[in-house]
């Protein structure tokens, strides 16, 4: 018996006689506790899997290519190992926000005026604003670009884009597609008309002529959805646009999903109505945000009753059908006396395949200014969704609804633009409620 125990102990496990490139292969495969689960075996296999190129290739799996090669570019994070990294990402607790200033003497001459219900999308590195509503219940219908580039700045130089089309409009749904194009659907004019056209846009840098931006209306032939405002949409590849809900031309607010695919050459698309059971409610003011593979989350808004809501759907294919499953989440983790529901906020995914819930309004149009992150789970089936308030720093954004919001293509920044702010009561405003024209850089602190 000593001796079959001598002989076990003296002899290697069989794992470890597998090439270190193959075991590298196999570490690449697995999830995240798999892969600390492994460290513990031995130091051998310790030092593989802690290893800081295995971590950066689990980077990139998770997170995606853009995501690691801007990190990479950052005095501060570059630094860091790349299993410190994933850690803190995943740890995210604080964002710091930097009030932007226009970059020029004269700013009243070239920034956007104040307005809400807008667009901001990022695309070929450039900032996007078009379109919202101002004072007095009046659409625009103007588009300003600001190139940002990769480097963090504290300015911003906005530049007015002479398109003329599309028309006014605030409540629209526009998304980017791509790294250089814009799809825009429906929206409101100031006489209450809803809209169901088509856009696409085209932002084009060039090192001579500076940027450009060309808007045309897009061929979808005879199907289009219902005419609305106020309705959810964002893309889920480059050739793919979800909506969801709004406020149709009778003012009832809208529960229907429909996809545009479009054609190769993005001269074509065709909409597609996505009837599914269950599905969400009727509502306005929410968001949709894709975050990865087949799978875009749906959150909050206002109900048919006019009630604000705080459910969370997920939209995703199922053996090649599409369908809705409603998530229920955790609540240990939000503080007594925070509110989950909100309309008018924003919803973007940040590194790490999370959302950033910022700002909105509750049923007694209570501005906020809270963020709060959404951990995603891929597999609905094993997993609760989790809630987490996030810590703001720096100068912290005042309250705000109906406000424009998108992130870089690193995911670590995301910029804020405009929507309505808490303002002084007068006769004419009995809401105390005013346009806001100021834009944020929130970052995530990593």
């Amino acid at each position: 018996m000593a001796e079959t125990s001598s002989s076990t102990s003296g002899s290697s496990s069989p794992i470890t006689n597998i090439p270190q490139d193959q075991l590298f292969s196999i570490l690449f495969l697995l999830p995240i506790q798999s892969i600390l689960n492994f460290a513990m075996t031995c130091k051998k296999l310790k030092s593989l899997a802690y290893s800081d190129s295995l971590w950066e290739y689990v980077c990139k799996r998770d997170w995606g290519h853009t995501s690691v090669d801007a990190l990479k570019g950052s005095n501060h994070l570059q630094q860091l190992p790349w299993k410190k990294l994933y850690q803190q990402v995943y740890q995210l607790d604080s964002v710091f926000c930097h009030r932007l200033l226009a970059d020029s003497p004269d700013a009243d001459e070239i920034v956007p005026s104040p307005r809400a219900s807008h667009s901001l999308n990022m695309v070929s590195g450039c900032l996007v604003l078009f379109g919202g509503g101002c004072k007095g219940g009046r659409h625009l219908d103007d588009t300003w670009i600001a190139q940002m580039g990769n480097n963090f700045r504290k300015t911003i130089k906005w530049q007015k884009m002479n398109s003329g089309i599309p028309s006014g409009r605030f409540g629209h749904s526009c998304v980017a597609l791509g790294d250089d194009f814009l799809v825009l659907f429906g929206g409101i004019n100031d006489n209450g008309i809803r809209q169901n056209d088509t856009w696409i846009g085209q932002v084009t840098v060039h090192q001579r002529l500076g940027i450009t931006l060309s808007w045309r209306l897009l061929d979808i032939g005879s199907i289009a959805p219902p005419p609305r405002g106020a309705h959810a949409g964002c893309s889920i590849d480059n050739k793919t646009m979800l909506i969801h809900g709004g406020i149709g031309p009778s003012g009832t607010r809208l529960g229907d999903t429909w996809i545009l695919n479009l054609s190769e050459d993005l001269c074509f698309g065709t909409w597609t109505e996505i009837v599914a059971r269950p599905c969400p409610l009727s509502r306005s003011g929410h968001t949709v945000t894709h975050v990865g593979g087949t799978q875009t989350v749906l959150f909050g808004g206002r109900g048919l009753g006019y009630e604000v809501l705080h459910d969370v759907w997920i939209f995703e294919t199922c053996e090649g059908n599409w369908r809705w499953v409603q998530v229920v989440f955790d609540l240990h983790n939000v503080p007594r006396g925070s509110s989950l529901p909100r309309v008018g906020h924003s919803a973007n995914l940040i590194i790490g395949r999370r959302l950033l819930v910022y700002g909105g309004e509750d049923m007694y149009r209570n501005r906020k200014d809270d963020f709060w992150v959404l951990d995603i789970p891929r597999n609905l089936d094993a997993n609760r969704l989790m809630w987490r308030r996030v810590e703001s720093k720096g100068e912290k954004p005042n309250g705000r609804s109906f406000h424009g919001a998108c992130v870089d293509n690193s995911g670590r920044f995301l910029y804020v633009y405009g929507g309505m702010v808490d303002g002084l009561v007068q006769s004419s405003d009995s809401f105390g409620m005013r346009f806001d024209g100021e834009i944020y850089l929130v970052e995530l602190v990593l």
